[in-house]
């Protein structure tokens, strides 16, 4: 088939090509978010006891992951689902090298006058893990994040937003949070099944109530970078 400007408006309708410089830059962010979390996310954290002996049981990583959903909604509401997929595969890579870097750092012999070894590997042994807790988790959900979104939109056009962007996120973070805490709970002392099913339940229950929470944020983001995409079409 030959492919005509009006064939290629026409393939593009509804989605921005990645050609500006919004996309990259959303790109930056969301691998930075991604990495920043799964270091953070080295550290079990307890808030309570809340009822007798249980506490809420989550990770360092829940101060900003719960972002990276929001950058990966505005990827896919503007960009489509091949330029979201393109931005969770570098995402993906730059997780790989911070897992292979810190572990190769750490096997590395210490120099005589450095004296943090043992606290050094406290982090990264547990971070190895989490690493690939994350790229399970990460890849599962952000892609169904993406698929949701890009879905929805090609049924309803332009309309309902909000819907397809909560429903996207309860999707792909219960998927993301089952893979992760699957993985990630042994390392970081989670041993018992409670502590376990409220490790899912909290995180899944307050990434989710993040993006609702940040919702307007996330419309005025969405609609700022439609108005200055030039290559961004309404979908009919």
């Amino acid at each position: 088939m030959t492919v005509t400007p009006d064939t290629q408006q026409t393939e593009h309708r509804g989605f921005a090509t990645t050609g500006s410089a919004y996309y990259p830059t959303l790109v930056a962010v969301f691998t930075g978010l991604v990495l920043i979390s799964n270091v953070a996310a080295t550290k079990g954290i307890a808030f309570g006891p809340i009822i007798g002996d249980w506490s809420l049981i989550t990770d360092g990583g829940f101060i900003v992951f719960p972002l990276t959903y929001v950058i990966g909604d505005v990827l896919s509401e503007v960009y489509g689902f091949a330029a979201t997929r393109r931005a969770i595969y570098i995402a993906f890579m730059m997780e790989a090298l911070a897992a292979f870097t810190f572990w190769l750092t750490a096997v590395l012999p210490a120099a005589d006058f450095y004296t943090n070894q043992a606290a050094f590997e406290a982090v990264v042994k547990p971070f190895t893990q989490l690493i690939i807790a994350g790229l399970a988790g990460f890849i599962v959900g952000q892609t169904l994040n993406a698929w949701v979104v890009v879905k929805v939109k090609s049924r309803v056009g332009e309309k309902h937003l909000w819907a397809r962007l909560i429903g996207s996120t309860v999707i792909g973070e219960f998927a993301d949070t089952l893979v992760f805490c699957s993985i990630a709970a042994a390392a970081i002392g989670i041993d018992t099944w409670r502590d376990f099913l409220t490790y899912v339940a909290l995180g899944w229950v307050y990434k989710t109530a993040v993006e609702v929470l940040v919702l307007p944020v996330t419309y005025r983001v969405i609609a700022f970078i439609k108005r200055r995409e030039p290559s961004y079409q309404p979908a009919s």
